[in-house]
């Protein structure tokens, strides 16, 4: 009777697994928010990472977040390191590029609560008298990754602060 529970257990395990492994290599989590301001008004409040830290969610998550900046005070090269809690995490976002007044792209390396390499974009497409604004995070799922998002919905989680931001940023916008 055990060795059967036991041999059980382990399908059970074996097929999460095999599951998990068979997940895309990649992910993407994307958020749009039609905001009333043209982009040259948005911008800087993205390309500037002091001001992006006033309405980002993840820095909103931890209000004892050690952020120290690097670089110049915003565009190419602009960096900021920060170190949190376990919903603010630690790690690095530097901006590798920027177009005004449309997009920025930036580089998030965390090192908390997982080591992960991403890609975050910002995308500012005028449309009549607003902006669409896309937040946007892609970047390499491994084997933990992979493990981890067959069991929460990261797409809802991740996506769910882009939410949030993105309201914060509407609200900074539109005054």
């Amino acid at each position: 009777m055990f060795n059967t529970i036991a041999l059980g257990l382990v399908a059970l395990v074996l097929a999460f697994l095999c599951y998990a492994a068979l997940q895309p290599d990649t992910f993407r989590v994307s958020r749009t928010a039609s905001i009333k301001a043209q982009p040259d008004k948005i911008f800087p409040l993205i390309n500037d990472l002091r001001a992006m830290n006033t309405w980002n969610s993840f820095v909103k998550t931890d209000p004892n977040i050690k952020l120290d900046y690097s670089g110049p005070a915003s565009g190419k090269g602009a960096a900021n390191d920060f170190a949190g809690n376990s919903n603010a995490g630690s790690g690095r976002l530097e901006i590798l590029d920027a177009e005004a007044p449309s997009k920025v792209t930036m580089k998030l390396d965390m090192t908390a609560p997982m080591e992960a390499h991403n890609i975050v974009t910002f995308s500012l497409t005028p449309n009549g008298g607003t902006t669409d604004v896309t937040w946007a995070m892609e970047g390499p799922c491994p084997f933990m990754g992979k493990i981890m998002g067959t069991i929460f919905n990261m797409d809802t989680m991740v996506g769910g602060q882009f939410e949030k931001g993105l309201a914060e940023l509407k609200l900074k916008s539109e005054t």
